[in-house]
């Protein structure tokens, strides 16, 4: 099984003044093509910081990251975004539609802005509102969906353009516990049935022991609990 992404010695720190901040400090990780991993770890540790660097949102300060097996530290900004937008999808807990935009348009965004006709687009978005239970909401715009609704919208814009990994910032952590539970089983029967490969940063631990992989991030390292 081929990895999507490979963490070598990944390293962040943040600088204030003269004071140094340490986020990661080597952390090891892969992730395996139609595996489920879970990241986990208190408040402040990293999770998200490492999640950003993982989807190229952000840069580590040491080591390297690999993106099906290339080395981004050897790319410029132009492939690196090629590689984003072809290899990674992101659900964040926040969801992040449009306001002023349909659900529709919304999941047709990410090829909308690479120049893409809405005509070209618009059956690939329908399948994944579909896919996701939205297909009497396509029409609505955020505002008039609930929180576990734009969360399903969101998921459908991960997946448009066939990612080789979705990566999720708590996408559970703005919805109660009965909405939050629908999500969690949209993205584990994703994973079944589609083979996709997801990331999952949460505090949930329940969530986190029922992913096929589970490592916790403590003192800027990953350490696997399952």
């Amino acid at each position: 099984m081929s990895n999507v992404i490979e963490c070598r010695n990944l390293q962040k720190t943040y600088h204030d003044g003269t004071r140094e901040l340490r986020i990661l400090s080597g952390v090891d990780l892969r992730v395996a093509e139609g595996e489920i991993l879970a990241i986990s770890g208190p408040s402040g540790v990293g999770k998200s910081t490492l999640l950003h660097i993982m989807g190229t949102l952000d840069q580590p300060t040491g080591g390297e990251l690999l993106i099906r097996g290339k080395a981004l530290s050897k790319m410029g900004w132009g492939a690196i975004n090629e590689v984003r937008n072809k290899e990674i999808g992101f659900v964040f807990q926040f969801y992040h539609l449009l306001p002023e935009f349909s659900a529709l348009e919304n999941v047709m965004m990410p090829a909308l802005c690479r120049g893409a006709t809405r005509s070209a687009c618009r059956a690939r978005a329908e399948e994944l509102l579909n896919k996701v239970g939205l297909s009497e909401r396509m029409t609505h715009k955020p505002g008039q969906l609930s929180g576990g609704e734009q969360q399903r919208a969101a998921i459908a814009r991960a997946l448009f353009n066939k990612p080789g990994v979705v990566l999720t910032d708590e996408p559970t952590g703005n919805l109660d516990e009965t909405t939050g539970a629908s999500i969690v089983e949209l993205l584990f029967d994703l994973n079944q049935k589609d083979g996709l490969t997801l990331v999952i940063v949460t505090h949930d631990e329940q969530l986190a022991a029922r992913a096929h992989r589970w490592v916790h991030l403590h003192a800027g390292k990953a350490h696997t609990r399952k």
